[in-house]
């Protein structure tokens, strides 16, 4: 799943260094399943799916939770992803 990700920093639209961007429609479908189910296995154990919030604050939410549920950064840009679309 490594190869999937891209980061936001080869991306000009896009200043956060954590966010993943997919190359097309299929990555980004694969990205999102992947996201969703690390989130359930990760993150689902004590919160719900929050609701949407901008890109920037969730990134910083997700930066937090991450040294808290000790995930690694591929499960952090991937639960990012999924929280941000």
């Amino acid at each position: 799943m490594v190869s999937v990700l891209a980061i936001a920093a080869d991306s000009p639209r896009n200043n956060n260094p954590t966010t993943p961007v997919a190359r097309s429609s299929a990555q980004a479908d694969a990205m999102r399943l992947e996201g969703e189910k690390r989130f359930r296995a990760n993150c689902g154990r004590c919160h719900a799916a929050p609701q949407k919030f901008p890109p920037r604050m969730m990134a910083t939410i997700v930066r937090h939770m991450r040294v808290r549920a000790t995930i690694t950064d591929e499960d952090m840009r991937l639960v990012l992803y999924y929280m941000t679309q």
